[in-house]
């Protein structure tokens, strides 16, 4: 069932009717109101009445704008509308003697008018004139309803222990409508109720306002099991209750209907699975040779060799490296240089093997790009500008033929360590998008004191990461490290830091293309009984997609 009053033939099991009745929702406002006060202006309000067999009945009244002549009404008018009947209204205004919510009596009139609710409806912002007794104009008094619909949005609680609530999940805002479909979402179990299918859950549907002040449509609240067995016995919809009205209000049901459209309960992958299922770890650094780096020959340089302490290239190299060797086969890893000038014809390069062979640029094991590190910076001369696009563009070509084999076999972590703000940051961010389809994650360390303000733009954390072109990344792939912040910290706390990010982006990547661990399944628990296969399955857990309603204040 649907909010409002339902008429007419039942719908066939499993099938939710259309409602018969819509709520809309109506603003007032008037001008240039008669001033019945000889001392002030009129406080003035309205009464709104509905016609019913022949009879005027009182259905609500505004808030008493003080000493107005021009009133902006906050009161919203809430009423069910019949497209198939003729809805009689009457607006009378009048100067407020006493509290708005007592008779007329006392009050003086200051004009009325009426109107059906399908003539509002039809023209959206209606503006008539106020007439007093006997059809005369009230002056240039006029009244405007402004009809529109709320704008609502749900929020899914998890009642803990201590009867404390978490919220899990907030739906987007669904403008100017009273039968609002919000976007699938996906929610770990272990977020919506601690894996206790029997935890109490409460859903809140509100009444978006733009100043915060949203308005409280109503609540209903279930647990995880019950949404299982309503949802596979086709009765998946729950009344949205407002208690104030309820106790107000003799034959108030509800504000609305919740109908839970689909669910879905997927079996996600962890990243130990995939690793035991063989996927390896294909691991490339990638260095900055720009002369901001300073000449390496110079103590102060950050490419300077020191015999007793590794500069800092080397120590996140190094710390970062020898986690990722622990995942990879065959203990080789490409490293990759740019900014430099290099031999035999000395241009300028932003991709080339620090190994200088083009036909192999990977090393043995983290000890073979340490060595290839020290051997190639004697033979470039530091130039620049830092361009990072070319080297994320030759990665991501390697993960995109390793997509086409459909199999969760390897996955690409690019490491970059720079000294400075990227300077093709246009193409970057469209570098990185592209990639973000792709099994690669990137990982940036700042090395050095620069202001790496700038780079912070392209770690998803703060916000989704768009191309030049608008175009969002699917997931959030890249992780920025500044290593002054770490520089105190041991070699593993180093690492942790940097690589915290990967199993997740992993999990998420083979999640979103449905690739299990090789040897698994990726199937997905139907409700009302069986398995289907899963479409989009990935984000860990439940899945309540489409989650529909009615909603309305009443």
């Amino acid at each position: 069932m649907s909010a409002g009053s339902e008429r007419g033939a039942a719908a066939p099991p499993g099938v939710v009717p259309a409602p018969r009745a819509s709520k809309v929702e109506l603003r007032l406002s008037c001008r240039h109101l008669l001033d019945r006060d000889p001392l002030t202006k009129s406080d003035p309000s309205v009464v709104l009445l509905l016609q019913s067999q022949s009879q005027w009945v009182q259905v609500d009244r505004t808030e008493v704008v003080r000493s107005s002549l021009h009133p902006v009404f906050s009161k919203v008018f809430t009423l069910d509308y019949y497209f198939e009947e003729v809805q009689k209204l009457r607006f009378e205004v009048y100067d407020t003697h006493g509290p708005s919510s007592l008779s007329c009596q006392d009050d003086d009139f200051l004009g009325g008018m009426e109107c059906t609710l399908g003539q509002i409806v039809a023209q959206k912002k209606m503006t008539r004139s106020l007439l007093l007794k006997f059809g005369r104009n009230a002056g240039k008094s006029t009244i405007t309803d402004l009809f529109s619909k709320s704008d609502p949005f749900l929020e899914l609680y998890r009642v803990n222990d201590d009867q404390s609530e978490q919220l899990v999940y907030r739906t987007e805002v669904v403008k100017n409508n009273l039968s609002p479909v919000w976007e699938p979402f996906k929610v770990s179990l272990s977020n919506l109720c601690s894996c206790e299918e029997t935890r109490p859950l409460k859903c809140l549907v509100w009444d978006y306002d733009s100043r915060g002040k949203h308005d409280f449509i109503g609540e209903f609240s279930t647990t995880f099991e019950e949404m299982q067995k309503a949802f596979g016995e086709d009765q998946a919809q729950w009344d949205c209750v407002n208690a104030k009205y309820k106790q107000k209000k003799r034959h108030y049901k509800n504000s609305g209907v919740v109908i839970l459209a689909d669910l879905k309960f997927y079996r996600v992958h962890s990243f130990l699975d995939y690793i035991m299922g063989g996927c390896q770890i294909h691991f490339t650094v990638a260095i900055d040779f720009t002369a901001s780096n300073g000449d390496p020959r110079n103590s102060c340089s950050l490419h300077y060799i020191n015999p007793f302490q590794p500069n800092e290239y080397l120590q996140a190299l190094v710390a970062v490296g020898e986690i990722c060797q622990d995942y990879d086969s065959d203990k080789r890893f490409s490293a990759l240089g740019f900014g430099a000038r290099i031999p035999p014809k000395y241009e300028v390069s932003h991709d080339f093997a620090i190994n200088f062979n083009p036909e192999d640029d990977e090393c043995e094991g983290i000890q073979g790009v340490v060595e290839a590190y020290q051997n190639c910076l004697p033979r470039v001369q530091l130039y620049g500008p830092t361009n990072v696009a070319p080297i994320i563009s030759k990665v991501a070509r390697m993960a995109a033929a390793e997509e086409h084999t459909g199999e969760a076999s390897q996955y690409y972590i690019l490491l970059v360590l720079t000294d400075g703000v990227v300077t093709d940051m246009a193409d970057t961010r469209e570098a990185i998008v592209r990639a973000s389809h792709l099994p690669m994650s990137i990982i940036i360390v700042g090395v050095g004191n620069a202001d790496f303000t700038d780079m912070q733009t392209l770690d998803g954390d703060d916000g989704i990461l768009r191309s030049p072109r608008g175009e969002p990344a699917l997931r959030d792939i890249v992780q920025f490290v500044p290593f002054r912040e770490l520089k105190s910290a041991s070699p593993a706390a180093l690492a942790k830091c940097v690589l915290a990010e990967v199993p997740r982006q992993l999990v998420e990547f083979y999640s979103y293309r449905e690739l299990p661990p090789r040897g698994g399944d990726t199937h997905a628990r139907d409700p009302r009984g069986g398995d289907t296969h899963a479409r989009g399955a990935g984000w860990p857990g439940v899945r309540p997609a489409s989650v529909s309603s009615t909603v309305g204040v009443p």
